[in-house]
């Protein structure tokens, strides 16, 4: 059983920022350093989590419920309720983002995709915000979201990004629909689905078509003294950051550039760059609203039956292109933009 940390913030961030000497930065160092002694105890967690049922199918859609419970600065689970579903705005801005973003990653499933709450079958979105104190990371610990506030120096509060909401709870319906083990290639895509449907939601929360959309992950939870505007870019991975202290951003676009490491569960948050790029390209190509026609065709590949846990980038490739053609027909276009758009990243001829 594998044993994952589900966190927004790379590893390879965390342990530079943890390496550093400069006392103007001594807060991220700290806080680095403790997110990543964090990572542990997160995946005996996450291990048990690992059991879940995978129900690969949707359920009749249900009714959205959400709780957001309070940390208070403890790194204690799952702190005080602030707001329940139908709650009033309670003027915390951790809070209401949290609940606003369930609320919006909810939607997406349910009216555009049929699915009743990430596990298909109704399943209540919890969320704890104030986590520990000048916390790093926002996670998905198998049953619930968990937001930082960040250092304040490196990053500020996880929930300001809509993106990085709906990227960790992403991680809730990949581990109840196709389980992919968080190692290599198959880890990679766990990130990448993760990275697709985050975007998606905010894209479609803003009215953002395919062609004015950013395509980022975490923008706004960076400081402004950071040189980057997110952690990720699908639109063009390799450049979402370049700055003296995070360094330039290690993702690659294509195979070409395939980063072979056994640090990061072989490097599933950088090689997740090859299949997001594959995205954007489909997306693009396809034009128009991202969740609708490429939505859809990643969407029936998770839940086709045609991805083992353990699978690679071609196997995923071939499962979406299958995904396109029974969804579009033979021949259509959405089928030759999908199965374009994985040549061009070099996963399939």
């Amino acid at each position: 059983m594998h044993r994952i940390h589900c966190g927004i913030v790379p590893p390879h961030l965390l342990t530079r920022l943890a390496a550093l000497q400069d006392p103007r930065l001594s807060a991220a160092s700290r806080a680095a350093r403790h997110a990543l002694l964090e990572l542990q105890p997160v995946h005996r967690i996450r291990a048990d989590a690992l059991r879940a049922p995978v129900r690969r199918g949707s359920a009749v859609v249900g009714t959205l419920a959400r709780r957001i419970h309070d940390a208070e600065g403890r790194e204690e689970l799952p702190g005080t309720v602030v707001r329940p579903e139908g709650g009033p705005v309670t003027g915390d801005a951790a809070a209401d983002e949290a609940y606003d973003g369930l609320g919006a990653t909810y939607r997406l499933f349910s009216e555009e995709y049929g699915r009743s709450s990430i596990d298909g079958a109704g399943k209540r979105l919890d969320a704890t915000v104030h986590y520990g104190s000048d916390y790093d990371n926002a996670f998905w610990d198998g049953e619930r979201m968990v937001f930082g506030d960040g250092d304040g120096e490196i990053f500020g509060r996880f929930t300001a990004s809509l993106t990085v909401i709906s990227h960790e709870l992403t991680h809730g319906f990949t581990q109840y629909s196709t389980n992919l083990e968080y190692q290599g290639q198959s880890g990679a895509l766990n990130e990448s689905l993760s990275d697709v449907f985050g975007v998606l939601v905010e894209q479609r929360e803003l009215g953002q078509d395919a062609a004015a959309a950013p395509w980022l992950i975490g923008a706004g939870i960076f400081t402004e003294d950071v040189q980057g505007v997110a952690l990720r870019s699908l639109k063009a991975p390799g450049t979402a950051y370049d700055d003296d202290v995070l360094g330039r951003d290690p993702q690659p676009a294509t195979m070409a550039d395939y980063v072979r490491t056994t640090s990061d569960n072989g490097g599933v948050h950088i090689n997740s760059g090859i299949p997001n790029h594959a995205f954007y390209r489909a997306a693009t190509a396809l034009g128009g609203e991202a969740w609708r026609a490429a939505g859809s065709i990643w969407y029936d590949a998770v839940l086709s039956g045609d991805i083992p846990s353990d699978c690679d980038f071609p196997t995923f490739a071939r499962a979406t292109i299958r995904a396109a053609d029974k969804r579009f027909g033979s021949g259509s276009r959405e089928v030759g933009a999908v199965a374009e758009a994985w040549a061009q990243v070099g996963v399939v001829p």
